[in-house]
C-alpha cells in the first residue's frame, strides 16, 4: 500500500510538471511573435495562434472546473464558438490562457492520491481520474506543438529553439552523459531557468 501512495503522490507531481512545461512552451512561443503574428490564419480552415488559445481556454474551464463533481463537458461551454478568431489583442490572448491554465492547475493541486481512482464523466463516459488528466495531458501538448510549430513558420530564421538546437545534439548528449546517473524530472532543466 506504501509502494502504490508514493507512486500516485509522484504522478501527480509529474503530471503538474509536465502541464507547466508545456504551458512555458506556448509562452516562449509568444516571446517570439509580434501581436500581428499571434492571429494569422494560413487559410480560413486553419486556426491561429489565438484561435487555439481559445479552444484550449474553453476546454480547460469546462474540464477543470468542478473536476470530481460534474461532467467535464459544462452546459455553459461554446466548443464552436472557440474557434472564432475574436479575441480582441495579445492582453486577451494572454489573460485567457492563464485562466484557462490556473483553472487546470487549480484542480490538480486539490487532488490527492485517495481521488485517482473515483469516476468522473466527460460526455457522459466514464473516467478514471488518471484517464481524464492521462486525455488532458496528450490534448493539450497537441495544440501546443500546433502553437511551437506556427511560431517557428512565422519566426523562420529569427526562430530561438525552445529544445536542442539544431546541430547541437551530439554536445547537449555529452554533456548529459558527463554527469553521475541521478533522479530528476525531465522538465525540472526547463522549469528552474523561469
Amino acid at each position: 500500500m506504501q509502494k502504490d501512495k508514493i507512486m500516485n503522490t509522484g504522478y501527480l507531481e509529474s503530471v503538474r510538471k509536465q502541464f507547466e512545461y508545456y504551458k512555458m512552451l506556448g509562452e516562449k512561443t509568444f516571446e517570439q511573435l509580434s501581436d500581428e503574428q499571434l492571429f494569422e490564419q494560413y487559410n480560413e480552415e486553419s486556426n491561429s495562434i489565438a484561435i487555439i488559445v481559445k479552444h484550449l481556454w474553453g476546454n480547460m474551464l469546462s474540464r477543470w472546473t468542478d473536476f470530481l463533481t460534474t461532467d467535464g463537458e459544462k452546459e455553459w461551454r461554446q466548443r464552436d464558438a472557440e474557434f472564432d478568431n475574436d479575441i480582441a489583442d495579445r492582453t486577451e490572448l494572454l489573460e485567457k490562457w492563464n485562466q484557462g491554465w490556473n483553472c487546470l492547475f487549480n484542480a490538480i493541486d486539490s487532488l490527492t492520491e485517495n481521488d485517482l481512482t473515483k469516476e468522473i464523466f466527460i460526455r457522459n463516459q466514464g473516467h478514471s481520474v488518471v484517464e481524464a488528466i492521462n486525455r488532458q495531458l496528450a490534448h493539450y501538448p497537441y495544440h501546443v506543438g500546433q502553437i511551437v510549430f506556427i511560431g517557428k513558420m512565422l519566426s523562420s530564421k529569427k526562430w530561438i529553439s525552445l529544445s536542442i538546437p539544431k546541430g547541437n545534439s551530439k554536445e547537449y548528449n555529452t554533456n548529459k552523459f558527463s554527469q553521475p546517473k541521478h533522479k530528476q524530472h525531465f522538465t525540472d532543466e526547463y522549469l528552474k531557468k523561469e
